[in-house]
Order: structure tokens, then C-alpha cells, then sequence
């Protein structure tokens, strides 16, 4: 069996740790066995790696969080990067792409799509080669998996069964309803209707098919380069609404999606994380802070308080979901990412009437990582070394950097860093467009630097 998991999301709901950048499977709130602290996404990789799924897993997400997976989960993870966000149908067909063309996956070889987020106990991943062993000895379609609901939510969509469960607790789809209301969804409930835990299971040979049908490439290469001809639509709705031959099983454990405050606090285990405090008789109240400056909360209950460089929320926790009514429109770059080599946070932006933009960043960088080597038409950068030890490109020209040091790098001039211990500076930029487009990569990795250097010198 193959698995797709699907990492997208704007992070909008669980604001302000959750950026355009930083989604909300990959904030680090939730206690881990060792009793630190891990992600929604090390959740469920480390939960696969246990059932030995995640060697035959992918991952389809936006170029934006690459470098976020490779840091959280390492770097050897099979990752389909879509072109643009174009919903959950083009990712789930490019990622098919990428299996049957470039993996050499068999059309009739089940795979199971689900997202990286579910807060589900190991029994639930066990439950997906169940609807593998069901779809190869029917003829069935497509098969689910579905929660029993715990109270008429209009955020989920329900399946509806048809009649009574066949052999081996098996449910036979009538149709789907999404999203309902309240009323709607009491008597859904009372027919007998579960929740979707958004898993899917089917053959290769149904997706490829229907990019046949499209006249769409199967090559993942040229799907790739076409993929903006896909229709943009949900895998619900192209596909799930659109097949008549639907079975369901039921998953009798916990299952939770962590996607607001009030739910994600339920599941962290700890109710203060960084520099705070509260008082005794603040009751049921979380606090989560990002920066390095006291947060405390006086007689204050069931509310989140929640601190990071993008900003400070306050909220009782049953409003907590509105929070998009609140920040929808709020546009601003992310002031706190991961990446493959570690981590940066903003610490101030200022933009001069003359148009002079000036942009500082804390940057660490893990032993062992280095920046890409690349130059900048558009601005220069000043680095103070503030802790650690690393070695400094610059023009081709080595040498090794250590707190106290400062260096200059002008506009086009080449440099990349690798740090031998733990490396961190304050980063300056000041120019006129301080933007992502105008770091121009020559390599990528530290071998292919010095390779380039040895050769050169010789």
C-alpha cells in the first residue's frame, strides 16, 4: 500500500504561531514520549515509522513548506512540490503522478490519502491496510474510514451508511453530506452517519484513469509542467461525490482535529509554554510564548493566550475559532520560520520615506547545515557572529567566523556559511526591495561549494 499525505493550509486559524510559512502541523505544542515537545506532523510520522508505513509514504505540499518538513522529519522523505496551490484533486493526481511514472507503482496498487494532521491513536493507522485488504477482495471503489460523531458539528462532513453494516463491520455509502447545520447534522447522526476523517483508499488505476480521461499527462515530469490545467477543486468533489461504489469502516478510537485553539489545548498536556506564569485562580487557561519577554495572566479563565513575532492573541476559548474573522485580511511576511538548515526571526522591519527598506534577523543555523551559496542584486547585509562557530565562502575565498566578528557583504558579492558548532548571528539588510526573488542560488549544498572551489583552484 501506498500512502499520500497532504501538508497544505494557510495557518490562519491558529494565529499568531501559525503563518503563511509555519501551518499549523508544524507547531511544536503537543508532548512527546520522551516528555519534550513535538509537532502534529512528528506525530504522525513517528506513529507511520512504528507501523512501518512511512517508507511507502509521499508528502504533497507548496514550496513554502519544504524546508519545514526536511527540518521536522528529516531529509530523505519522498516530497511532491506542487507549482501552485491549486486544492486537494491536482496535488492527490500529482502525487499519483509521481508514483505510477517515477516510483514504478502498479495500477492496481491501493494508496491511501489522508492529511498529516489527524491527533488519532496507532490503532487508526493500522486501520488503513484494512481498506486495503477490502478493496482487493471486492469490487469496490473507494473506501473510508469514519468516526462516530460525538455531537451534530457543522464543521465535518458526514457519510451516510446505506441500510445496515455488511460483513466485517463494513458500511455501504449511501452519499455524503458536507459541512450541514446543526438540525441537519442531529439527524444525520440519527441514521447512523459518521464523521470523514478525510482518509481516502483506492487503486492507482482510478486516478490515472481519470487523467487519461482529461487528456492531462500521467508522466510526473509533464503533469509538472501542465499542472496548471488541472481544475481546481477539492478530491471530494471530483472524485468522492462523482463514484457510485463507496464503503466506509468504522474507527472506534479518539479522533481529533487539532485546528483551533479550544481543541489543541485539550491535547497539550501542559497549560504554559515559555517565559509566563498565571495565578491560582486562573482556571483552565493555556499560554504559549514565543518571545523572550514575561507573559502573566490574572483571574482570567478558559482563555488561550498566545505570543510569537507575528503577533498577540487573547481569547476566550469557545470564540477562539472566529480568530479569521479577526486577522482574514491581515497581510504581513512571516516573522518566524524553520528551515532545512535551522531556524530566522524577524526582529524589526522599517520601511523610509525614501523607500530604503531595513530588515533584522536573528539567524541559527544547526551544526553541521549551511546557507546556500548565493548573491543579492538588490541589497547588502551586515552579520554580527553572536555565538557558535562556522566557516564563511565569501568571493570564493574561505575563512572561519566566531562571536565578535562582523561581516560585510556587499551587492553581488557570493557567500554561504556552514556552521561547525551551532551558529548565531544578527542579520541586517538594507536595500530598496528586500524580497525571497532576489536570493539567487549558485549551490545548494556544502559539498557541491567546495567542490566547485577544488576544482577552480586547481
Amino acid at each position: 500500500m501506498k500512502l499520500v499525505l497532504l501538508s497544505g493550509g494557510s495557518g490562519r486559524r491558529l494565529w499568531p504561531l501559525s503563518n503563511d510559512a509555519r501551518s499549523k502541523q508544524f507547531l511544536k505544542v503537543l508532548r512527546e514520549e520522551q516528555n519534550g515537545l513535538e509537532s502534529m506532523i512528528q506525530r504522525v510520522w513517528r506513529q507511520l515509522d512504528r507501523l512501518g508505513l512511512s517508507e511507502n509514504a509521499v508528502i504533497a505540499t507548496s514550496k513554502t513548506q519544504v524546508e519545514m518538513l526536511q527540518s521536522q522529519i528529516g531529509k530523505n522523505v519522498s516530497i511532491i512540490v506542487e507549482p501552485e496551490r491549486r486544492d486537494t484533486f491536482p496535488a492527490i493526481a500529482l502525487a499519483a503522478s509521481y508514483l505510477y511514472s517515477i516510483d514504478g507503482t502498479d495500477r492496481e496498487e491501493v494508496v491511501g490519502v489522508l492529511p498529516v494532521d489527524p491527533f488519532v491513536e496507532d490503532e487508526f493507522f493500522a486501520r488503513l491496510l484494512d481498506l486495503e485488504d477490502i478493496l482487493k477482495s471486492s469490487t469496490n471503489d473507494l473506501a473510508l474510514i469514519g468516526v462516530q460523531p460525538t455531537y451534530p458539528s457543522e464543521k465535518y462532513g458526514y457519510i451516510v451508511p446505506e441500510g445496515e453494516k455488511l460483513n466485517n463491520n463494513v458500511i455501504k455509502v449511501s452519499h455524503f453530506k458536507e459541512k450541514p447545520k446543526s438540525e441537519d447534522a442531529k439527524l444525520l447522526i440519527e441514521r447512523k452517519a459518521l464523521w470523514n476523517c478525510g482518509v481516502f483508499a483506492l487503486k492507482l488505476n482510478k486516478i490515472i484513469s481519470l487523467l487519461e480521461e482529461k487528456g492531462l499527462p500521467t508522466d510526473y515530469e509533464e503533469l509538472l509542467v501542465k499542472y496548471s490545467l488541472l481544475p481546481k477543486i477539492s478530491f471530494d468533489y471530483e472524485v468522492v461525490e462523482k463514484t457510485r461504489n463507496i464503503i466506509a469502516i468504522p474507527y472506534d478510537g479518539d479522533w481529533k482535529d487539532l485546528g483551533t485553539w479550544n481543541t489543541l489545548t485539550e491535547e497539550m498536556r501542559t497549560e504554559i509554554i515559555g517565559r509566563a506564569n498565571k495565578s491560582w485562580d486562573s482556571h483552565n487557561t493555556h499560554i504559549i510564548n514565543e518571545l523572550d519577554i514575561p507573559v502573566s495572566v490574572l483571574g482570567l479563565s478558559n482563555i488561550i493566550v498566545a505570543v510569537s513575532p507575528d503577533g498577540i492573541l487573547v481569547s476566550d476559548k469557545e470564540a477562539s475559532p472566529r480568530v479569521k474573522e479577526v486577522v482574514g485580511n491581515l497581510e504581513q511576511r512571516p516573522m518566524y520560520e524553520e528551515r532545512r538548515w535551522g531556524w530566522y526571526r524577524v526582529l524589526d522591519y522599517t520601511k523610509y520615506d525614501d523607500q530604503t527598506e531595513v530588515l533584522t534577523k536573528r539567524i541559527n543555523i544547526s551544526a553541521g547545515q549551511n546557507l546556500s551559496y548565493q548573491y543579492h542584486n538588490q541589497r547588502r547585509e551586515v552579520w554580527t557572529i553572536v555565538k557558535g562557530e562556522g566557516v564563511l565562502l565569501l568571493n570564493d575565498v574561505f575563512r572561519v567566523i566566531r562571536p565578535g566578528d562582523i561581516v560585510e557583504i556587499s551587492v553581488g558579492i557570493k557567500h554561504a556559511v556552514k556552521a561547525v558548532k551551532d551558529l548565531e548571528f544578527i542579520e541586517v539588510q538594507t536595500g530598496k526591495q528586500l524580497v525571497e526573488e532576489d536570493n539567487h542560488r549558485i549551490f545548494l549544498t556544502w559539498d557541491e561549494i567546495e567542490e566547485s572551489i577544488f576544482i577552480k583552484s586547481k
